[in-house]
């Protein structure tokens, strides 16, 4: 089935995704990777605020290429999701339920997703030209001694996905 989904999300619409659904995002879209991931961890165990809110967000593991005169990013293909498995199932389990990137997970990953009742969605390798022309607007929101690892905040339109791990657990 063909979902929309607006970000940042509703948590009822999120529920109704299911497994090889189609999803198109089209709203704010967080990037990080591991580097991300691992200082958004260290402020959870700290009490420190997360640099953007959990809650209705999405985040999308890309490593962005520097972006050509007359355009925002240059290719914005996904990277492997097998990077922020050990970090992953803390930020689910503290409300980050919308991931986007490339490749299997874990079955910790496997198993938060379905406790708290994320969804992990695939973005398509060997599409970064495809994404990046989705991809309306990038700003940096934190990190930004990490370079190309530092969190971004993207307003993307109708970029492309399909469920691989959702919430209902078909």
């Amino acid at each position: 089935m063909r979902r929309i989904l607006e970000l940042p999300y509703d948590a009822a619409k999120l529920h109704e995704i299911e497994k090889w659904d189609e999803v198109i995002l089209s709203g704010s879209l967080y990037v990080g990777r591991d580097q991300v991931h691992k200082q958004l961890c260290r402020m959870l165990s700290e009490g420190i605020e997360s640099p953007f809110p959990f809650k209705g967000n999405g985040i999308y593991y890309m490593g962005p290429s520097p972006a050509p005169e007359g355009h925002v990013i240059g290719a914005a293909g996904p990277t492997t999701s097998k990077r922020m498995d050990p970090f992953s199932p803390s930020l689910i389990a503290a409300g980050l339920l919308l991931m986007v990137g490339k490749g299997p997970r874990g079955r910790e990953v496997e198993e938060a997703v379905l406790k708290y009742g994320g969804v992990y969605l695939q973005a398509f390798g060997g599409c970064g030209a495809l994404y990046a022309s989705a991809i309306k607007s990038v700003e940096t929101v934190a990190f930004p001694e990490l370079g190309p690892e530092a969190l971004l905040k993207l307003e993307v339109h109708d970029f492309p996905t399909i469920c691989i791990l959702s919430s209902t657990g078909r």
